[in-house]
């Protein structure tokens, strides 16, 4: 088989790691692809700071569509990022009927379909291991390995920037600005970190894995999305007092009305594995009907991790290339004219658990007249603690578990315990999954 020749967009962190990669591996990544796969042409605005790198193997130009335009390359990778420039680039590729591996959650997430729909169209393909998980190679698993499941839920750490935050304000008692400070110090989080802490690059990565997974559209529109930015240290206090530790989930479940599809944080019970996933590292949990259970962890981010998953897809494509278009392991799992059109429930109708804190003033009957309420829109209670006033404090704080219920009624039941004279400001509250 002749060699296959790849040309890179964008060589910084990542791509200056999947260069290094492809180059000190070459011989064992053509043993398992049946070709040599070399890097000839890189793209990156920094021209100088590129040759540097490629030491001469590649010649670089600052004009990506150089690359996607060049008759010699036979697969673009792309790790520019952004969602304007990306796309175009990318589709441009397609159109000249050259292959795609791209590590562009946010593109993917927001333009999938479309980008999809492209290679299709010409019979290419566009690998995308790398765009969810780093260097866990998530992707292949849902595509291939539990092809034979139906899955029935996926939950996973899928920011390391927020994971770490969140070990600093449990172990630390840090509070969230001074987590977040120290995590930009370590270089964890960018010098804007919206994206991360707010919830934005998970729903991305949930996005694709729910697609896959469910055999749906991409559809990060409909998401929800609720960061970690309002998190108070005593909520991260309480909950490890009632043997639970928060960490900011992705969710994807199946129910019989239509598919959850949330990124927000959530108790988790601290004798799970994946609540004990600490500092930048991933983790993600797939349920399917026959293989039950099953945790894949590892680095999520990170230029060789992230590497091992780009030239994981560089050996897919180069493996596929003589294979006929429909015996091809499909975008998305499932054949494209197979995609479900099952919607996507929004929050108020998803059903799970709650963690519930309230400041109250320390009267008698308050907690009578909670309960009352909650009793009334049939949200009753698993566990409950009241915490002793300070000394010359007249309020304290309630902490209440939920079974599980809908959250539209957890929704009105605030509303309401919010307007009791003896509740004192908003309530707080934090979703709980069990993940059994």
């Amino acid at each position: 088989m002749k060699p296959i020749n790849v040309g890179l967009l964008g060589i910084g962190t990542v791509g200056s790691g999947t260069f290094t990669v492809l180059r000190r591996n070459q011989e064992e990544i053509s043993r398992r692809a049946g070709c040599a796969i070399t890097m000839t042409m890189v793209a990156d605005k920094e021209v100088e700071k590129a040759r540097s790198i490629v030491e001469g193997l590649a010649s670089v130009t600052a004009d990506a569509f150089e690359v996607v335009n060049n008759r010699d390359i036979d697969i673009v990778v792309e790790l520019i990022g952004g969602t304007t420039v990306a796309k175009a680039l990318i589709l441009e590729a397609i159109a000249n009927g050259k292959h795609v591996v791209t590590a562009n959650k946010a593109l993917l997430a927001r333009h999938g379909n479309e980008i999809f729909a492209a290679a299709q169209k010409q019979d290419v393909m566009v690998a995308f291991e790398a765009a969810v998980g780093g260097g866990i190679p998530i992707i292949k698993l849902l595509r291939e390995g539990l092809t034979a499941n139906r899955i029935e839920w996926i939950a996973g750490i899928i920011n390391g920037t927020s994971n770490f935050i969140l070990s600093e304000m449990r172990e630390k008692g840090a509070g969230f600005n001074d987590a977040l400070k120290e995590a930009q110090r370590l270089g964890y989080a960018e010098a804007d970190p919206t994206f991360d802490i707010e919830g934005v690059d998970a729903a991305h990565k949930l996005t694709i894995m729910a697609a896959i997974g469910f055999g749906i559209p991409m559809q990060f529109s409909a998401a929800y999305i609720e960061g970690i930015s309002k998190l108070a240290r005593e909520d991260i206090r309480y909950a490890e007092e009632l043997g639970y530790r928060i960490k900011l989930l992705g969710i994807a479940k199946r129910k019989p009305r239509g598919i959850e599809l949330r990124v927000h944080p959530t108790l988790i019970p601290a004798r799970r594995l994946i609540a004990n996933v600490e500092g930048v590292m991933n983790a993600i949990l797939v349920k399917g009907d026959a293989v039950g259970q099953t945790m894949y962890y590892g680095a999520g981010a990170g230029a060789e991790p992230t590497a091992s998953a780009v030239v994981a897809d560089l050996v897919d494509v180069a493996r596929m290339l003589t294979a006929d278009p429909e015996h091809r392991v499909p975008h998305l799992a499932f054949q494209p004219d197979r995609l479900s059109n099952v919607p996507i429930l929004p929050i108020g109708e998803v059903e799970t658990a709650y963690y519930l804190r309230m400041r109250v003033y320390d009267k008698p009957g308050v907690l009578a007249d909670i309960t009352r309420i909650l009793a009334d829109l049939g949200i009753s209670i698993d566990a409950m603690v009241q915490k002793e006033p300070h000394e010359g404090e007249d309020q304290v704080d309630i902490i209440m578990l939920t079974h599980q219920t809908v959250e539209k009624h957890v929704n009105a039941a605030m509303a309401r315990i919010e307007t009791l004279p003896v509740v004192a400001g908003k309530v707080t509250r934090i979703r709980l999954e069990q993940l059994n």
